[in-house]
């Protein structure tokens, strides 16, 4: 591996994601940030971000000592990252690095965006900088991680929490979720649909599903949920309800919900809501700037509708979406 660990993006001023790698990191972890934020992207047409990794020593053993990482940049990239995702490390209990947590600590003084993956909230913690804050971890720590930090508010039954510049994911597979709900929030929807396209994985699951999926998969091939949402999919500006959907799946409504708790680890009418203003994203990216028009296309009914559920999901309005994702923004 290059000495800079990175590809440097062809645009220039990309964002720069920088992941810092430690003693028994969690190699899962690490791929799903390089896989997410270190890969060209021709599909797209433009690179999204400036990728690399860190260390504090130019030799370090990964978890268990599958292998060992060299050749990467030292600690001292991690001053020059827009976004840091900070180590991720099954020894919970072992003290972080000081070095590692003085890198996290100016990072954060100076306005970068922390990630932490699974107990990389444990790492966060340690520095002191979710004191009083939002976060999750997996919930195999939860008792744990509430008796060493209780100033941190822990969710420890989402998939991720989005707290703003601080930002952590639960069990392994979630850090693909919030890698993608981060390239949502930085270049829009579409982009992040071609992104979970390429790695064959769900768009969009939110940071408020459950962690604890019960049976990812069904045991009985009729009760996959694929045919129904598929139909959904192809007529959200429908008004569509949730008796509709338990018709096509010739189900109860209480069935229904039960499996989509079970296979999706949401309700059905949060699942059907996310599509819609998953919609509603793609249609202002590709330049439907009448909301009023975006909120029937998409099944949200009115402009108000839409404003409030975008404000409460994005954090901004369809307005600074559109001015940050439209066509124009490119």
């Amino acid at each position: 591996m290059a000495k800079e660990s990175s590809h440097r993006a062809q645009a220039a001023g990309a964002h720069r994601v920088v992941v810092i790698v430690d003693e028994n990191s969690n190699p899962f972890e690490l791929g799903c940030a390089t896989e997410i934020f270190g890969l060209r992207r021709p599909e797209i047409g433009r690179d999204l971000y400036d990728f690399r990794l860190c260390s504090p020593e130019p030799s370090i053993a990964m978890r268990d000592g599958f292998f060992t990482l060299t050749g990467v940049a030292g600690l001292e990239a991690a001053d020059t990252a827009d976004t840091l995702i900070v180590p991720n490390r099954p020894d919970v209990e072992v003290p972080r690095r000081p070095a590692v947590l003085d890198a996290i600590r100016r990072a954060h003084a100076r306005g970068a965006r922390l990630v932490g993956f699974c107990s990389g909230a444990f790492t966060l913690a340690e520095a002191g900088v979710l004191d009083g804050r939002r976060a999750t971890a997996h919930w195999q720590w939860a008792g744990s991680f509430r008796s060493r930090f209780p100033a941190v508010h822990l969710e420890s039954d989402v998939l991720f929490v989005d707290d703003g510049d601080i930002l952590t994911a639960a069990g392994s597979a979630a850090a693909l979720d919030l890698g993608l709900h981060v390239v949502r929030r930085d270049h829009g929807a579409e982009v992040a649909n071609s992104v979970s396209r390429r790695l064959v994985f769900a768009a969009h699951r939110d940071g408020g599903q459950r962690q604890f999926v019960e049976r990812p998969m069904p045991h009985l091939p009729d009760e996959s949920l694929a045919p129904v949402l598929a139909w959904a999919q192809e007529r959200l500006d429908s008004p569509l309800t949730i008796a509709d959907l338990a018709r096509r799946a010739s189900v109860s409504p209480a069935t229904l919900h039960r499996r989509f708790r079970t296979q999706l680890g949401t309700t059905p009418l949060m699942w059907l809501t996310g599509e819609r203003l998953a919609l509603a994203c793609r249609l202002i990216e590709r330049g439907e700037s009448r909301f009023e028009v975006v909120a029937r296309l998409s099944g949200l009914g009115t402009a108000t509708n839409l404003r409030a559920l975008m404000r409460r999901e994005t954090g901004i309005t369809p307005s600074a979406y559109k001015r940050r994702f439209g066509p124009e923004a490119n």
